[in-house]
């Protein structure tokens, strides 16, 4: 196992204490709306901060794009490095009590994602690649699954929640896939989605309007696993468009030819 990536588990698992113990006593949370329908808890901060330190011990000097406490460079200054964190992937499937959210870290440099964790904290499932080493579950090796038409494709999806402005061309997407696919689910936690992918849960996915941490660590978990993603137009700018589209090989094709269908001037990446 690449070193880092031992300190992306080790900094993962230490949120995950925090994240668990809060789960026990949901009813005592300090919620926080940032936004329409984005909430952050005590819970997101603490586990953060927790994810950080462990971090800056090892690497000092590598910068760090964080949900909570936003950007910040290394101790010396630039760095080629970058965290890029999302402390609790799904905050309202957790204040909820709703078993599904993650913790995800990856670490890019230069801007392409070379290691990444989501570490499911309550099904104890640690997800983990490493550029040009494979995808793993729990030490087992995963794979993208063999399916080959979309008509047989289980997929993951994300309902626009903070920005509405392209729900149209969202439910018109939505209204062809399912039509053409064997079923569409919707979780509520972006790197879990793109994990399932990774490891053949899920067929295909697609979802905008999401931030580059919801994106990093599951996208390099495909790639290893040897699926596709990109942005609606395949290409690899999702994390700066936030847009993102992902699968099997033929899978993935599939579905950028349904999404080109329904794209709208505002959603051309």
């Amino acid at each position: 196992m690449h070193p880092v990536l031992n300190i992306l588990i080790k900094a993962a698992r230490r949120a995950s204490q925090i994240i668990n113990r809060a789960s026990l006593d949901l009813g005592h949370l300090q919620i926080t709306t940032k936004r329409q329908s984005d909430f952050v808890t005590e819970v997101d901060k603490a586990a953060e901060a927790a994810i950080i330190e462990v971090l800056r011990e090892a690497y000092p000097d590598y910068g760090i794009l964080a949900e909570e406490s936003g950007h910040t460079g290394g101790q010396a200054g630039g760095s080629d490095y970058q965290w890029i964190i999302d402390p609790l992937d799904g905050t309202t499937n957790f204040i909820h009590g709703f078993p599904q959210y993650a913790i995800s870290i990856a670490l890019a440099y230069r801007g392409q994602i070379t290691q990444s964790v989501v570490y499911d904290t309550v099904r104890n499932e640690l997800f983990t690649a490493s550029k040009g080493g494979g995808a793993f579950l729990n030490d087992r090796r995963i794979r993208v699954s063999k399916c080959i038409r979309l008509d047989d494709a289980l997929l993951g999806t994300g309902f626009p929640y903070r920005v509405y402005e392209h729900i149209d061309a969202y439910l018109a997407m939505f209204k062809e896939l399912a039509k053409k696919s064997s079923g569409i689910r919707r979780p509520g936690a972006a790197s879990l989605d793109l994990a399932y992918v990774a490891c053949g849960r899920f067929d295909g996915f697609w979802e905008f309007g999401l931030s580059p941490w919801d994106i990093a660590g599951g996208a390099l978990l495909i790639s290893e696993a040897g699926g596709l993603i990109g942005d609606l137009a395949g290409n690899e700018t999702y994390l700066q468009t936030g847009n993102v589209v992902a699968g099997t090989p033929k899978i993935f094709a599939q579905l950028l030819q349904v999404i080109d269908a329904h794209r709208t001037p505002g959603l051309m990446a």
